[in-house]
């Protein structure tokens, strides 16, 4: 199994899974040409989408124009008129050898959802590395519940979202959280990462509950700080979360 991210637009991924017979599962193409270069005259298995966004949708209608008949598992959401299969929270799917469990995971946009599997996260807008998405449809309340969800998951599940923010977000965590050590040590690496040229995902779903401030909403240390931000008590992780994402909408490093 060969997994890929093959960047889009100015900070977009979309990823590919690729078997042994070199057939791949496309996910959130955004733009068909980077897909259409790697694959070359090789069909895709299937795509998988997360949410209706078109830098994650915008490429459907060419691939499909190349490979008619690639099926398109998207949720529930009109925007998404390339679908041809709907897919709902709770469902399995089985495309080539490959095994996914569909998360409903609302916030980003009321119909996200993410896939996961074979030890990987299709997780597109929702959890970021060291952040999470904005609430452009849903509310602090769903986007908390959809983070601490997929914070149950396995630790070394591989988190593949689907944009390169982590040096932003390395800024925003480390003035919240500046004394953890975890946290501290993976801004370095990501530095290193980033100054050679590499990508700095997927990561992992241990290390995001270890430094992503939005996955530590009940941390002492993250409270206190976004207690400090707001200038006032916040009785619970929903409103943590909730003043952790306005800090982070007017944030500037």
């Amino acid at each position: 199994m060969l997994l890929q991210c093959l960047p889009a637009f100015d900070d977009n991924y979309i990823w590919l899974l690729r078997n042994a017979g070199a057939r791949a599962l496309v996910v959130d193409p955004g733009d068909a040409a980077p897909v259409l270069a790697v694959l070359g005259d090789a069909p895709p298995l299937a795509i998988l989408l997360t949410h209706h966004h078109g830098d994650h949708i915008g490429g459907v209608a060419d691939l499909l124009a190349r490979w008619p008949g690639t099926p398109v598992f998207a949720p529930h959401d009109d925007r998404i008129p390339q679908a041809s299969r709907r897919v709902a929270d709770g469902e399995q799917l089985a495309i080539g050898d490959w095994r996914f469990a569909v998360l409903a995971v609302p916030g980003h946009t009321r119909s996200h959802v993410a896939y996961h599997g074979e030890g990987l996260l299709f997780c597109g807008d929702t959890l970021f590395s060291l952040g999470c998405g904005r609430l452009f449809e849903g509310t602090p309340a769903q986007m908390q519940a959809s983070l601490a969800r997929l914070a149950t998951l396995p630790g070394d599940t591989r988190v593949c979202c689907a944009h390169e923010y982590t040096l932003g977000n390395a800024a925003f965590a480390l003035t919240v959280d500046p004394d953890n050590p975890a946290l501290r040590e993976r801004v370095a690496a990501v530095r290193a990462q980033r100054a050679a040229g590499r990508p700095t995902l997927p990561t992992t779903l241990a290390g995001e509950r270890a430094c992503n401030p939005f996955l530590r909403c009940d941390a002492p240390t993250v409270r206190a700080a976004a207690e400090a931000h707001a200038g006032h008590a916040l009785p619970d992780a929903v409103a943590v979360f909730g003043a952790l994402r306005a800090w982070k909408d007017g944030f500037r490093a």
